[in-house]
């Protein structure tokens, strides 16, 4: 086990500093905004593939940081993800801008540099946001509803807090992907299933307190009003062709949002145990990885399986598992992503280590096709 260095500052800065290897893709940013033509590759190439190379160079880590670590230790990697907020509203209404004002990119150049703004937004941002969510200051979780409000996907964290977390790995979650469903079904489906999930929980909570779904401690609200807001400054910086660019990078900041959830959970499910109740979520029901390089750039998302047996945990304390106790990917998320958007691809690589994964934890299932539902729990 090693330990996050207590001491002196600059120890702590210095283990904290690959994580911030993110704020480098906003230069780049700006450089394929001035360059256009062949740059426009440069922002997805940097995210999928020079990371999966990096991750094939550098390889894993397996060792863990030590959990007494102080909360004051972890102030570098805390601050990265608050600084991130500002950064990417910068970037992206920064560079919107800059396009409307300059005549050297085409319409096609426009869209492209907004989806590898997406890319950006999507890879970074939300995992930041999702980082955020999970903690108890104010400031951080405005900062992630912020973030997610800038990918116009403010109604994530009710689904992930309420939804995802409750019922993941079950067929009552819409984002843990099913056995054999490839990621082109997966993504129209939780598109839609995941907003109404989200609503109907917030709702059930206020029919708790008494309250109607209107009332104004409805977060959904504060979603729509800061949706709102980021929609309307585009429009006052480029009118419907602004509007357009934001969109197009929040639509591709969601898809690689969804991407990640796709991988995260794919074909994994817990035990049922009847009366519609599952076993406790445990390391075993997520994908776990523990590519260095990948996991770097984004924040230890990786190590899924801790996040979920603790989701609270800041993400520089994150544990790593090994194969006895969680399931491992055989690559890290920029592949593992890659290999999503072809099916054949993906249920090759996929559908053994699924099966291998039932025989080892779950031998006495013989049959698994209870499990295939999407949104009532197996029959008693």
């Amino acid at each position: 086990m090693t330990t996050i260095p207590g001491s002196p500052q600059i120890g702590r800065l210095t283990a904290a500093l690959p994580f911030w290897l993110s704020l480098t893709l906003v230069p780049l940013a700006i450089f394929v905004a001035m360059q256009g033509g062949w740059a426009l590759l440069l922002l997805p190439v940097s995210t999928w593939y020079l990371f999966s190379g990096l991750d094939y160079v550098i390889g894993l880590k397996t060792d863990n940081p030590d959990l007494e670590t102080p909360e004051e230790h972890l102030f570098w990697y805390r601050l990265i993800t608050l600084l991130w907020t500002p950064v990417q509203l910068a970037t992206v209404f920064g560079l919107m801008i800059y396009t409307v004002q300059t005549d050297h990119l085409t319409g096609f150049e426009e869209w492209a540099l907004f989806v590898g703004i997406g890319v950006l937004s999507g890879t970074i941002g939300i995992t930041y946001s999702h980082e955020l969510m999970h903690q108890k200051p104010k400031i951080e979780r405005w900062m992630a509803d912020i973030l997610m409000a800038s990918v116009l996907y403010s109604h994530f964290r009710s689904e992930h807090l309420l939804v995802h977390h409750r019922y993941v790995a079950t067929p009552r979650d819409p984002v843990t992907a099913r056995y054999g469903e490839s990621f082109w079904r997966f993504f129209p489906r939780v598109l839609k299933q995941c907003l109404v999930s989200a609503f109907k929980a917030e709702k059930t909570m206020l029919a708790r307190k008494g309250l109607p779904w209107h009332d104004k401690s409805n977060p959904f609200w504060r979603y729509w009003a800061l949706q709102g807001g980021f929609v309307l400054l585009a429009a006052l910086i480029g009118g419907w062709w602004g509007v357009f660019l934001f969109a197009t990078q929040a639509f591709w900041a969601v898809f690689q949002l969804e991407l990640v959830n796709y991988v995260e959970h794919y074909g994994l499910t817990r035990k049922h145990l009847g009366d519609g109740k599952y076993e406790h979520v445990l390391p075993r029901h997520s994908w776990n990885s523990a590519h260095r390089a990948s996991n770097w750039l984004l924040i230890n998302l990786q190590r899924h399986s801790d996040h979920h047996f603790k989701p609270n945990r800041r993400f520089p304390l994150l544990q790593t598992y090994t194969e006895e106790e969680a399931p491992q990917l055989p690559f890290g998320y920029p592949v593992m992503t890659m290999a999503a958007l072809s099916p054949t691809i993906w249920r090759k690589v996929m559908n053994p280590r699924v099966k291998r994964w039932r025989e080892m934890y779950y031998p006495e299932i013989t049959d698994w096709s209870a499990y295939k539902t999407t949104s009532n729990p197996p029959p008693r």
